[in-house]
């Protein structure tokens, strides 16, 4: 059922909300003074994920300056790596650094023993975060897809494209295969536990699908995030799940018909009209304004939030960016956005 009181929830339903709930990925973080200084209190942006006290507070920050309707537990989809053994570590300046796993010799050495009790922190943030949240303000939880945290761990760190899992997946699809399914078994208890903590709704995050051809899309993206859905959907079947497969561009439609997540994130690439023409009539959409005209502001700052809001705004919409909100954003912006999108007067 529909939840009047909590509209992303009635979207996340089917329902058409007017003006649609919004929320921003990355809402919690660096553009934000007091997330700053609270960063400062801890060695590590690891040790800030894994603190739930800070993790919390830090949760919590931007809907006390902005009346965003949801926040997302603030984490990291390193997080299950994390949790099956494998060292990671984020480096100022550089970021993420794992101890890349090329062989099933690496790979033996991680398992699902102890993986959840080194989620526990996160469990405890979301309680934490659920006990101070505005009325109708439900909490996200999130994961990384199984491609996009594969991708880190066989690289050790980030990649412009991916190629190193590629080709691991290329020469041994088997072993790859068995990463794949550790993820998904990890993943998905992982969300469920996030779940039981409090989270109302959940979002999987396919930031590097788009590096994927046709048939790897199917295989590792598709494939991995239906398993996920079907493992939360058995034991808590109303709990809505987004799914974003940043730079899918056409295959966001097979992944909306095969994945069963209940609405697809929308990365910037993809127009507007092709958004409305194709992908919401399969289900609810969520998106896309660019993060950096958001840093920008300004008149055609203005402009595309109207144009999103009139293409979308026929059908079950949530306002968000295409992708993870800019350190450099000014505070400003965000408060015109929300202004904008919430139809209220400039200040």
């Amino acid at each position: 059922m529909s939840n009047p009181h909590a509209p992303l929830l009635s979207v996340l339903n089917g329902d058409i909300c007017s003006p649609p709930p919004m929320w921003l990925m990355r809402q919690a973080g660096r553009y934000l003074p007091e997330y700053r200084d609270v960063r400062k209190s801890v060695a590590s942006f690891l040790d800030l994920c894994l603190t739930p006290k800070l993790a919390a507070e830090v949760t919590l920050q931007p809907l006390r300056r902005f009346p965003f309707d949801a926040s997302i537990v603030f984490s990291d989809i390193l997080i299950v790596p994390f949790a099956l053994g494998q060292t990671v570590a984020f480096v100022e300046g550089e970021g993420p650094k794992l101890d890349p796993v090329r062989d099933g010799k690496v790979l033996a050495k991680l398992g699902l023993t102890g993986a959840q009790g080194r989620l526990s922190p996160v469990y405890e943030t979301v309680e934490r975060v659920v006990a101070g949240l505005p009325a109708g303000v439900p909490l996200i939880g999130f994961c990384g897809a199984p491609w996009t945290v594969a991708t880190y761990m066989v690289e050790g760190a980030g990649s412009k494209d991916q190629a190193g899992a590629r080709a691991l997946a290329y020469r041994d699809p088997e072993m790859f295969q068995v990463l794949i399914d550790m993820l998904v078994e990890t993943s998905a208890a992982y969300l469920l536990g996030q779940v039981d903590a409090g989270c109302r709704a959940l979002q999987i995050f396919d930031s590097w699908s788009g590096s994927l051809p046709e048939d790897g899309f199917a295989k590792w993206c598709i494939a991995p995030t239906k398993a996920i859905v079907a493992r939360v959907k058995a034991q808590a079947p109303e709990i809505p799940i987004i799914g974003f497969p940043r730079g899918a561009g056409p295959s966001a439609v097979r992944y909306a018909r095969e994945t069963g997540v209940d609405a697809v994130g929308c990365d910037t690439s993809l127009p507007l009209e092709w958004i409305r023409d194709t992908l919401q009539p399969l289900g609810p959409v969520q998106g896309n304004l660019d993060p950096v005209l958001l840093a920008a502001g300004g008149p055609e700052l203005d402009a595309r939030v109207r144009l999103i809001l009139a293409e979308l705004g026929d059908g079950p919409h949530i306002f968000n960016l295409g992708h993870g909100i800019l350190p450099e954003t000014p505070i400003e912006n965000v408060e015109r956005l929300v202004r904008l999108v919430k139809g209220e007067a400039f200040a």
